[in-house]
C-alpha cells in the first residue's frame, strides 16, 4: 500500500492509501476519490517527501491527530471490526463468492476477503454491491 498526499480544487489537503499509483488513477477516473472536507472529486496528488516508517514517527503521527480525527479513526476501526465479525472470510475467492451470492448460486450472507483491482472492476460492472473495508496497520500484525 502507498500513502498519497492529496489536494482538492478547494486546496484541502488530505492523505489516502492505494495499492499503486495506477490504482489511484483508476479510482479517481471512476469518481471514487473525493475530498473528505468538501466532497470535491477534483483531486490531485500533492507534493510529498518520502517517508520512512519508524515506531517513533508513528507515535508522532498519532499525537498530531486532533480529537475529531482520533474519534473518527476509532469509529472506523469499530465499523471494520463489526463488518468482519458479522461476515465470513473467503480470502482471495472474494470476487468468485460475491458473484455467486449476487446471482443466487450461493446463500445470501455477508463476506469479506481480497480482490484485485480487475476483479473489483468486473464485480462493479456486473452490478454486485461491495465496498472496501479499511485495513489498519495493527490488523496486519
Amino acid at each position: 500500500m502507498i500513502r498519497f498526499s492529496l489536494i482538492c480544487d478547494s486546496e484541502h489537503e488530505f492523505e489516502a492509501w492505494f495499492r499503486s499509483s495506477d490504482d489511484f488513477e483508476t479510482q479517481k477516473k471512476r469518481g471514487f476519490v473525493d475530498c473528505p472536507s468538501c466532497g470535491s472529486r477534483k483531486v490531485e496528488k500533492a507534493l510529498m517527501a518520502p517517508a520512512v516508517s519508524t515506531a517513533r514517527k508513528q507515535e508522532k503521527v498519532a499525537l498530531a491527530m486532533g480529537e475529531e480525527q482520533r474519534r473518527m479513526m476509532t469509529q472506523m476501526k469499530a465499523i471494520a471490526e463489526k463488518i468482519r465479525s458479522n461476515a465470513d472470510y473467503v480470502g482471495d475467492k472474494f470476487a468468485e463468492e460475491a458473484r455467486k451470492i449476487h446471482f443466487g448460486e450461493a446463500d445470501q450472507r455477508g463476506i469479506y476477503g481480497e480482490a484485485t483491482l480487475e476483479e473489483a472492476k468486473s464485480l462493479a460492472e456486473d452490478g454486485v454491491d461491495f465496498m472496501p473495508v479499511p485495513v489498519f496497520p495493527e490488523d496486519q500484525n
